[in-house]
Order: C-alpha cells, then sequence, then structure tokens
C-alpha cells in the first residue's frame, strides 16, 4: 500500500518533497521555516477550490471504517473523504482505523493530501492520569509535562496526532462542571501549567512519531460562562478580558502551540467563533500565531442559534471572515464556502490563508513524508498501558492529593493500626477516578482506594468495607459512555447505611470515600449544588455518631462544599479523580509512604452562594471589613474561602522568615530581587510550595488585591531551611493600563510570599 502511495504522489514529490520538521516555535526565521512555507504554498498552488475547502472540513467518524459504511450520512462522508475534500477526522482511536481511513484518501484523491487524526486526550490515553484540575494541585510543572507526553505517546501509538488539549480557561465558579478541565482560577498559574502541557504533547519536534499536535481552548471566555452555565453568555469588560482571560492563550502561543480551538460562548453579545477581534486581530495580527483554529463541536452552525447568524450559510460567511479556519462537524463550510466566494461574500484570501495554517501543520507532523507513520501496529502494542506509564500514574496521583486538615494529626495512619473501616461509594469504586475525559480507558481499570489500603497494610490489620449508599440509580449499563446522560441520584435507598455503622463502630479509623462521581462534573455537567449528593450527608452523620475518627477521603472534579464535614472531622484529603493507580496514590499518602505536597489551584467555598468565588479579587470602593460586614460580602456567611487558593498541609510544617528585597525602588526596566528563608520546623522531609504574589496599590484600573507571579516548589530536609528568591521585573509588574496596552505604571506595590495566597508576610517596593 505504501509503494501505491508513493506511485499517487509523484508529482507533488517534484514539486516539494518529503521531509519532517519542528514546531513553530523553533524555526521562526530558519531556513527550515521557509522551506516549509515554499512547501505549503506549492501544494495550495495545485489545488482547486472544492480541495481547499475541503481541508477546512473536519468529521465525527461514527462508523466502522475497516468495513461498509453503515448509514446514509456515513456513506456521503465516506464519498468526500475520498475525494480528498475532508482535511481532518475525530473519534478515529486505533491504528488499524486511522490506516484504513486515511487509505481512503491517499488511494482516492487526486492530490493525495493527508488528513490529521483528533481526539479529546484530556488527562491521558489508557493511562489515566488525574483530571486537569486535580494535577494541577501538585503544582509540579514538570510532572505535569511529562504525564503529557505519555499521553501524546499513547495516542500517537494509536494512530493519533492531534489532541483537543489542554484547556486554559480561567474558571472560578465551581458551579461549572467543566472547571474539573483546566487549571483553576488564577491566570498566571493556568498559562504555566498549559505551557507544561503544550510542550509533553508537542515536544521539541512534532514530526516525531511519539508527540502530536495540541490545541489551547476555549478561545476566549468559556470559563466566565454567566452562573456557571454551560455554554452561556459571557459578561465581561475590555481589561478582564486582556488582564485575566487572555494571558494563558498569549502564553500556548508562544509557546508554539499548532492549533486553537474557538468556544461556545458569546463575549459581550459576540459569539467566540465570529469574534474578529480575537481571531484575526489579537491571535492572528498582535500576537503573530501562525497555526491553525478549529471551531467547537458544531459551533458555528450555532451562530444561528444565538441569533448572530440567519441560517448556516450566514454563519459560515461570518465565521471565516473572523478568522476561524477549520469547521468541526456543522457542514457550515462544505456547503456554503463555494456558494459565499461565488457572491462575494467571504473571500479567497481568507480561504487560501486558512488552508496554509492547516497544510503548515500536516507539515510539522511529517503526514506528508508518511501518511501512514502513525500506523504501526507493534508501537500500538508496546507503548500503551505499560508498567512504566502506570508507575508515573501513581506518582501524578499522591502528588496531585491536598491535605487539608490533620487535627491530632490523624494522619498518616501506622501500617501497624488494628482496623480499618473503609466506607462509602467510592470506596471500592475503579470507575469513576478515571475522570469523564477518559479517552480510552477500559471501564472499571482504575485501582480503587479499598485495594490500595489492603495492599499497604499487613496481615494484622483488619480492613473493614462497607459502601453504607449507592450514589447513583443506573440509567445505562455498566461501560456504557455515561457522556450524554443525566445521573439520577440515590435518595431513598439506605439499607446500607446500617452496616456501614456496625464496621465503624469496630473500627480505629474510617477512611469515608465520599464526594461526586466523575459524571457529575464536566462538559454538560453544571449544578446548582455543589455539596454531598444523594444520601452522602445521611451516611456521614451517621458513621460520625459511632466513630470520631474519621478522615474524610473526598473524590471530587470541582471545588465542593464540604463546610459540615470539616466542621466535625479531623482530617480531610482531596484527592479529586485520580487516574488509573488512585487508590495506590491515596494510599500512599494516608500511610505516610508520600508526604503530601498538594496546593489548591481553586478556592473551596463555604457554601454555593458565594460562587463565583476567587482570591485575586478586586477591592471596590467600600471593602469588606469586620465593622461593616455587608460591604462586598454577605450577612448570613463569611466572604472568605472556606479553604484558600494555594492551600494545602504537609506531615511537616514551614516557618517564613526574613523576607527582604535588594532594594525597595526600581524603574520600569529594572528589577529587584525577593528572598525569604522557608524552613522545615518538623520531624520529617516535605515539598513546599513557595508563593509570590504582588498588590499594586494605586493604578489605572483596578488591580486585584493579590496576583500570583511567582511560584517554586522544593524539597527541604527537617530541620533545614533553604532561602528561596524571585526576580520582580516589567514581566512581573505590567498589566494592560487604561492605554490600552501592556505596559508597567509608577507607584507602590506590596510583594507577598507564604504558602498560600492567605499569606499576609509582605514587603513593600515602588517603581519610579
Amino acid at each position: 500500500m505504501y509503494k501505491l502511495y508513493k506511485i499517487h504522489l509523484i508529482t507533488l514529490t517534484i514539486i516539494f518533497g518529503f521531509f519532517s520538521c519542528k514546531p513553530n516555535k523553533e524555526m521562526k526565521n530558519s531556513s527550515l521555516h521557509k522551506e516549509i512555507e515554499q512547501k505549503v504554498d506549492s501544494v495550495l498552488g495545485l489545488m482547486h477550490i472544492d480541495e481547499k475547502i475541503g481541508q477546512m472540513v473536519q468529521y465525527s467518524a461514527g462508523w466502522d471504517l475497516t468495513g461498509p459504511p453503515s448509514s446514509k450520512n456515513a456513506q456521503d462522508k465516506v464519498a468526500q473523504i475520498k475525494k480528498g475534500l475532508v482535511g481532518s477526522i475525530l473519534n478515529v482511536v486505533s491504528v488499524k482505523e486511522v490506516r484504513e481511513a486515511q487509505k481512503l484518501v491517499m488511494e482516492n484523491s487526486r492530490l493525495k493530501i493527508p488528513m490529521i487524526f483528533a481526539y479529546d486526550v484530556i488527562h491521558g490515553l489508557k493511562t489515566m492520569f488525574p483530571t486537569p484540575l486535580g494535577e494541577s494541585a501538585s503544582w509540579d510543572l514538570e510532572l505535569i509535562e511529562k504525564t503529557a507526553s505519555i499521553a501524546a505517546k499513547e495516542a500517537a501509538a494509536s494512530g493519533l496526532n492531534w489532541t483537543f488539549a489542554p484547556m486554559i480557561d480561567v474558571s472560578r465558579d465551581a458551579r461549572w462542571g467543566r472547571i474539573m478541565e483546566g487549571a483553576g482560577e488564577d491566570p498566571y498559574l493556568n498559562a504555566l501549567i498549559g505551557v507544561a502541557r503544550i510542550q509533553g504533547f508537542q515536544g521539541d519536534d512534532l514530526s516525531d512519531e511519539s508527540t502530536i499536535a495540541a490545541c489551547a481552548k476555549h478561545f476566549a471566555g468559556y470559563g466566565f460562562a454567566e452562573a456557571g452555565r454551560e455554554y452561556s453568555t459571557v459578561n465581561v469588560g475590555e481589561f478582564e478580558l486582556h488582564n485575566t482571560i487572555l494571558p494563558p492563550f498569549k502564553a500556548a502561543a508562544n509557546a508554539g502551540v499548532a492549533t486553537f480551538m474557538n468556544s461556545f460562548n458569546d463575549i459581550d453579545g459576540i459569539p467566540a467563533t465570529g469574534h474578529k477581534e480575537l481571531q484575526r486581530a489579537i491571535l492572528k495580527e498582535d500576537w503573530n500565531w501562525n497555526g491553525f483554529i478549529v471551531s467547537d463541536w458544531g459551533s458555528i452552525g450555532e451562530m444561528a442559534a444565538h441569533g448572530f447568524a440567519k441560517d448556516k450559510k450566514h454563519a459560515a460567511e461570518i465565521a471565516l471572515n473572523a478568522g476561524s479556519d477549520m469547521d468541526m462537524e456543522s457542514f457550515s463550510y462544505e456547503r456554503n464556502l463555494k456558494t459565499l466566494l461565488e457572491e462575494n461574500k467571504v473571500s479567497l484570501a481568507h480561504i487560501d490563508a486558512a488552508v496554509k495554517r492547516i497544510l503548515r501543520v500536516k507539515f510539522q507532523l511529517g503526514l506528508f513524508d508518511n501518511p501512514y507513520k502513525y500506523c504501526d501496529e507493534e508501537r500500538e502494542k508496546n507503548n500503551i498501558y505499560t508498567k512504566e506509564h502506570l508507575a508515573i500514574a501513581r506518582d501524578a496521583a499522591r502528588k496531585s492529593i491536598v491535605l487539608l486538615k490533620n487535627e491530632n494529626a490523624i494522619l498518616p495512619v501506622s501500617k501497624s493500626v488494628k482496623s480499618i473501616a473503609v466506607i462509602g461509594p467510592f470506596a471500592d469504586n475503579k470507575d469513576s477516578p478515571l475522570g469523564n475525559w477518559r479517552a480510552k480507558a477500559t471501564y472499571n481499570s482504575a485501582v480503587s482506594l479499598l485495594e490500595g489500603v489492603k495492599a499497604k497494610v499487613g496481615k494484622n490489620t483488619k480492613v473493614y468495607y462497607e459502601k453504607g449508599i449507592e450514589l447513583t440509580v443506573p440509567t445505562v449499563k455498566a461501560g456504557e459512555n455515561q457522556f450524554m446522560f443525566p445521573l439520577q441520584m440515590n435518595t431513598e435507598d439506605r439499607s446500607g447505611i446500617s452496616k456501614a455503622v456496625a464496621i465503624a463502630k469496630k473500627a480505629e479509623i474510617v477512611f469515608l470515600a465520599i464526594g461526586e462521581d466523575a459524571y457529575q462534573s464536566g462538559e454538560g455537567r453544571s449544578q446548582t449544588k455543589i455539596g454531598f449528593a444523594g444520601l452522602q450527608s445521611e451516611l456521614l452523620e451517621a458513621v460520625y455518631k459511632v466513630n470520631k475518627n474519621i478522615v474524610l477521603v473526598l473524590s471530587n472534579g470541582r471545588p465542593m462544599d464540604i463546610s459540615r464535614a470539616n466542621d466535625i472531622l479531623p482530617g480531610i484529603l482531596v484527592t479529586w479523580q485520580l487516574g488509573s493507580a488512585s487508590g495506590n496514590g491515596i494510599a500512599d499518602v494516608l500511610f505516610g509512604d508520600y508526604n503530601p505536597s498538594g496546593k489548591l489551584p481553586v478556592s473551596f467555598p463555604r457554601n454555593v452562594g458565594q460562587e463565583p468565588l476567587y482570591y485575586n479579587q478586586k477591592n471596590t470602593g467600600r471593602p469588606f471589613n469586620n465593622k461593616h460586614v455587608t460591604y462586598a460580602g454577605y450577612t448570613d456567611s463569611k466572604k472568605s474561602a472556606l479553604y484558600p487558593f494555594g492551600f494545602g498541609l504537609s506531615y511537616t510544617h514551614f516557618s517564613y522568615d526574613h523576607l527582604k528585597v535588594d532594594k525597595e525602588t526600581m524603574s520600569s526596566e529594572d528589577k529587584i530581587t525577593v528572598s525569604v528563608d522557608v524552613k522545615n520546623t518538623g520531624n520529617v522531609a516535605g515539598e513546599e510550595v513557595v508563593q509570590l504574589y504582588i498588590r499594586d496599590l494605586v493604578a489605572s484600573v483596578i488591580r486585584p488585591v493579590k496576583e500570583l507571579k511567582g511560584f517554586q516548589k522544593l524539597l527541604i530536609k527537617a530541620g533545614h531551611k533553604k532561602t528561596v528568591s524571585f526576580v520582580i521585573d516589567k514581566e512581573v509588574l505590567q498589566f494592560y493600563t487604561i492605554n490600552k496596552k501592556w505596559e508597567v505604571e509608577t507607584g507602590e506595590f506590596h510583594l507577598f510570599v507564604g504558602g498560600s495566597s492567605a499569606t499576609e508576610i509582605k514587603q513593600k517596593i515602588s517603581v519610579e
């Protein structure tokens, strides 16, 4: 088949040859970059208009590609692919099927332009790592890059070459189900974690067979959906857009991310998919980014539902003119762009520019060198779900856990403890830890908490187990994709609670595994309640009546209202949905084989009424204080978070001292070094995330009371001290000012350093 492919490509071979190349970020102004541009132009010159438009079309494969098309819709899609009128396919995930799909275009089309194959590889393909929000709690950029690189390796071995990740939407509302897919509420942390994931997916060379193209999404404002409602409208001002929402995307563009995805929402009345200022002016022109933009699923056609377009034809016109390059599954481009061109409602220049961007990424991936380069069955057999990958999944799991409460040093638990009761709907759950976006993970394949506990203790420790309650009432068969099915909570069957109480009475300590199912969070999973659903609170109270020695092992995809549990329980671990090795990672922390080092990437509320909740708020004209409790606050609740951004305990303690700067005044082009001594005052070694925050006291645009601007994660031995330094320069102090540009303004700043956003350890500096 490969020989046949080479014969068919002889015309294109003469014109542009075969080669591979490095990502955008490493080939700017290089001879290789110029060579690629020449090749792209050469291919473009061979294409007729239907083939050009075809490159801008992405289909989802809903049929068996190894057999004949099973429906009229599938038959139509196959016919278009054979003509070379499809640029990309998503949801084809195996070497065999990718090869068969690629053969359709390579053996039948005129120009043999290979397709790119995409999939939602969000936190792993077969080996599952913690969900993105959970993994962000590790604050470990090297680890995050590593897990993304493994996800890419497994995806590439399965025939894929493009993932719709990372999601770098700043998200501040726990009601929004998709908060689990990003890095939380802070722009700076989102930017760094997003870049780490991009580097993990793409590596140093996109033509390497173990890397895949990444996709920065959702551009832009998706995480600011009104009231946390999925796909809802976004109301933000220009300065909030530039200072809060766009910085992670700018970082992604600078990092050479291959693609962007626009978002479903509108921004102040303009759908992001049709937002010319965002896509053409900012991303493509101001940031000089040269990848391509793909729509989210059907979002081009959905502009008609928004009331922004009359129909899909009008939507196609708006989207292309706004800068959206590829249409995912709305069929708006393939059915309308040619007519729109003939009517002079879109330009050939815009079509050509979009096609060039798509071809450029295909060249970078090496698909013109070998369209079947990702179709190696030996690699598929040997590079997926390996022992090495599972070992890293375990490390990622334990590093993502956040210890919120540890009264009377209830943790870690001795392995020689006589009896443990493991209770709750997530105690022996092997599926929910896989998370919502689970790609090709095998149903029920995660290590459960119960399994992790049993593997950790000796034969003299009695481990009791009771589920206590069923959290949900089954609505689909086990193993079926529940993505589109709402979960129905059990509110009636209490028959197991008495059994849970019985074993709690007998145990020295209880591990209570409650929280939320993986399918309570994720896309389309917005909720008005973020507490314990179903009968979980009843289970908690019943167990607490007979045994106060309880550690809450919280399963969650979002920040939850755990106020009641926090009031009464001595120990709380946030364990998110930790992936394939979940139970082993949790057990490593519970029994002290790993000292927890996670820090919250999102604030945990006292109640849902506080949402949206985030640490980097702005002061009002009447700031909150104890004398006037209603100023920017509530009469029935504290304004502060139950647990703030950046918070996380350890089995040791850290003290901060001698915060100082090398000088107190600087110019806008100068720099200041701030340092602090961090000492481990406990009895065991531990990792601490030392965090730097700033506050611009007076500015042309109101600035947040604190902004994260740096952090270092370091291991400190018991009794030892380390001096940590940060550099304050233009990059740290600048923001999008009243002058509508990024600059440093003169004035006074406070610098804060500590172990969470609640730190009050500060130093003042001035910019003159």
